[in-house]
């Protein structure tokens, strides 16, 4: 029986009835290659389906040419997209979930354009997109009307694939809410001016759709409810503009934050230092005086929290997008009362919204299937039953021995330390990233619910593994800092990050100078961590930016922090050497000397080193051997889990 009752009250909207209050928002997968719904993103949205949802909502489809913002965005221009929408339908219907696409055009958010050619990008005025540099075309009237009809036809095709609705996409600064904006929206004709001449494009767009699609048929608004910019939406005009609108529409759905600014954009999936459910009081605000249901989204990533939203009457749907990449099955595990075998999203953007922005297909670096669903939806029994034997307990070798173990191997999992986690466990301890140790918790319930046996505290030699006989070792030993050569001269301090975080050695000094090679997490978290203890902090970054190997809201996000901490940062810069109270940098684009004196303690995030001391001992004997994640190669998490999957999955 579910604790969970206002989570799993069904919920009528117009013809259709959700069974649940969970719902998959509209969110990039990178899966369609041609524009069109293929056979990947169907198993995606199907596997979700099956874990239970009430309601999905496909990623944005174009609905004029001018609309297409990435090179993989769906479009729902011509018949031809038919096709794919009806086989996505039929999926998900199977499982009595609800599905509505998503009707979208993003004006001025042009995000990148096909063969490396920048596009002409279009919208209410020539009011520039300061994110992207975009400098757009103002609208004439004969696009707004194709727009506008794009729209309606969109709607149509949707509703004869067999869709239940369709969600037009004002949020996050696109197109609509540009017609809405009166910073952005500047025309002096029927479509700008006063709020009713603003909200001019919108109704067209409603009333075009109202005209195409049958009575029963869904129609929704998203919109965000601030757009956290000094030239976004507010939330006053966001209340003003839906008070005017919920008369035509059957739901508003509320977020935060606008494409158009670097600051605005972390919201659009925000990072785990921002609180979760953050975002419901923007939609409790509108559900108190709307006479529509009111959908929210933004870090709701646990049942609890969800059925806390509802209950508080805050607003009738939650959007739970990356809690179901994490485990698509949430839903079903929450209904039948076993919360805690839910893999809870942490947040960590790395796989879903990082993937994204590079142009790769959507996972997570927890569950690696996600995206993966045709090569790993179903993994096989193994045909035989071995002896596995996984070495480290680390991201790589939980990972490895609960998937041997859920496929009938007879796994053991022998971890040095008396705590499983590996460097999760340090990672967790950095500012802002304590939700990182989730990683840690839902790997554990994997390996108790697989029945895996685990050995704390275990050294493994040779002899070891000779006298378990095992079939297969699998080598998850991990990593250890490593540490540069360079030129020292006095007594300058140096430690590495993880001496830092363990509170080993002498105390860290006043003046403190960071080296940070890899640009990631790791050297700001560090930075974050001595600056707020009062220390002055320098950050010294290989690349360009710091941060700069983070996913983008991630990195954005953080530095935000660092500058709000007074940290300095110094790009293109690589350790030459020190002495004893100065560091000598390279910088690495001019090959010049860069001199940082008054330096007490000098931090070294410079990376890590593999350590494997068992693979080439392990070579005469008749077993199976497989060397993953960082014991491979020092990566991050994702690959170590993936790698963890992946072996034990050909076991």
């Amino acid at each position: 029986m579910t604790a969970f009752t206002h989570l799993f009250q069904p919920l009528r909207i117009r013809g259709c009835t959700l069974k649940n209050r969970i719902m998959s928002s509209g969110h990039d997968t990178t899966l369609p290659v041609d524009g069109t719904v293929n056979a990947a993103l169907v198993a995606y949205q199907e596997a979700r389906a099956r874990g239970g949802v009430g309601l999905i909502v496909l990623q944005v489809s174009g609905v004029h040419e001018t609309a297409r913002y990435t090179n993989h965005v769906l479009m729902a221009t011509d018949d031809s997209s038919i096709a794919g929408y009806r086989r996505v339908a039929e999926a998900v219907h199977r499982f009595g979930t609800v599905l509505f696409g998503q009707l979208f055009h993003p004006g001025r958010e042009i995000a990148e354009a096909d063969g490396g050619l920048l596009c002409v990008a279009y919208a209410p005025s020539s009011v520039p997109n300061e994110r992207f540099r975009v400098m757009p075309r103002p609208l004439k009237k004969a696009m707004i009307d194709a727009i506008v009809h794009g729209y309606g036809d969109a709607a149509r095709r949707m509703q004869s694939a067999g869709l239940d609705g369709v969600e037009i996409v004002a949020s996050h600064g696109y197109l609509p809410s540009q017609f809405l904006n009166p910073r952005v929206n500047l025309r002096d004709d029927a479509y700008g001016g006063d709020l009713d001449g603003r909200l001019r494009f919108l109704r067209e767009v409603i009333f075009d759709i109202r005209a195409k699609v049958t009575e029963d048929f869904v129609v929704g608004l998203r919109i965000s409810g601030s757009e956290a910019d000094e030239q976004g939406l507010t939330e006053d005009e966001t209340l003003a503009a839906v008070s005017r609108l919920d008369d035509s529409i059957d739901y508003v759905h509320i977020t935060v934050g606008t494409s158009a600014s670097l600051g605005g954009a972390i919201h659009i999936v925000p990072p785990m230092t921002l609180k979760t459910a953050y975002v419901v009081p923007y939609a409790a605000r509108i559900k108190r005086q709307a006479r529509i249901p009111i959908f929210v989204t933004g870090r709701i990533n646990q049942p609890q929290d969800a059925e806390a939203v509802i209950a508080g009457n805050h607003a009738d749907v939650c959007g739970m997008t990356r809690a179901l990449i994490c485990d698509p099955e949430m839903p079903n595990k929450a209904a039948r009362g076993a919360p805690e075998d839910i893999r809870a999203c942490i947040a960590c953007n790395q796989a879903c919204i990082g993937h994204f922005h590079k142009g790769f297909p959507i996972s997570c670096i927890q569950n690696p299937v996600s995206g993966r669903e045709l090569r790993f939806g179903s993994l096989s029994p193994a045909a035989r039953r071995k002896k596995v034997m996984v070495i480290g307990g680390g991201p790589a070798g939980m990972k490895a021995a609960a998937i041997a173990a859920e496929r009938g191997h007879h796994t053991t999992l022998f971890e040095m330390e008396r705590r499983l986690g590996g460097q999760a466990l340090l990672a967790q301890m950095l500012p802002g990233r304590a939700e990182f140790g989730g990683l840690i918790t839902n790997l554990q319930r994997e390996l108790e619910l697989a029945g895996v046996q685990i050995h704390r505290g275990a050294r493994v030699d040779a002899a070891r593994i000779v006298a378990e006989a095992p079939d297969v070792v699998l080598i998850a030993t991990g990593a250890k800092p490593y540490r540069p050569e360079f030129p020292q001269e006095g007594a300058l301090q140096i430690v590495d990050a993880w001496q830092v975080l363990r509170g080993e050695g002498t105390a860290i000094g006043q003046s403190v100078l960071i080296i940070d090679w890899r640009a990631d997490w790791i050297g700001i978290g560090i930075a974050e961590h001595l600056a707020q203890q009062g220390r002055s902090v320098r950050l010294a970054v290989s690349g360009p930016a710091a941060g700069e190997s983070l996913p983008l809201y991630v990195r954005d996000h953080s530095a935000a922090g660092l500058h709000k901490l007074g940290v300095k940062v110094l790009t293109y810069m690589r350790l030459y050497g020190s002495d004893s109270d100065s560091v000598y940098l390279q910088h690495v684009a001019s090959g010049e000397a860069v001199v940082i004196d008054k330096v007490d303690t000098l931090v070294l995030c410079t990376g890590h080193t593999p350590v494997d001391e068992l693979s080439d001992a392990l070579e005469t004997l008749n077993v199976e051997v497989r060397v993953i994640g960082d014991a491979a190669s020092p990566r991050t998490a994702e690959e170590a889990i993936y790698e963890g999957l992946n072996v034990a999955a050909e076991i």
